[in-house]
């Protein structure tokens, strides 16, 4: 599903892989975060077929408007703060999102799989 963001000009779509293409890379710029990882099997088996992606581990629900919900599947470095890194990537991805687009996110989740020795 993408976004739409209205104007006194017409509207404006996103979709859904370009937002995660934003997160994704606003993400990766957290330090303590050592990669993102894939949603589910299927992806991990188009994974092998395809090269790297900024969309992956990045899920993007919309409700069709202005309102966007981010999942970041992830995996952090070991000895870090988990909480003080995640803080930090919720704020960079809300605000990366925001600024670029215009639109409201509502929520950032983060999914820690696992951590890096």
């Amino acid at each position: 599903m993408s976004a739409a963001l209205k104007n006194e000009y017409g509207t404006i779509t996103y979709e859904d892989g370009y937002l995660a293409s934003v997160a994704g890379l606003s993400a990766t710029e957290s330090y303590g975060l050592v990669g993102m990882n894939d949603k589910h099997i299927g992806e991990t088996i188009a994974g092998l077929f395809t090269s790297g992606s900024l969309k992956k581990g990045v899920e993007i629900r919309s409700d069709g408007s202005e309102n966007l919900t981010v999942k970041l599947y992830v995996t952090m470095k070991y000895g870090v703060s988990l909480s003080a890194v995640a803080e930090n990537i919720i704020d960079k991805v809300k605000y990366t999102v925001e600024k670029e687009t215009g639109l409201n996110v509502a929520s950032v989740d983060i999914l820690v799989q696992s951590i890096q020795v």
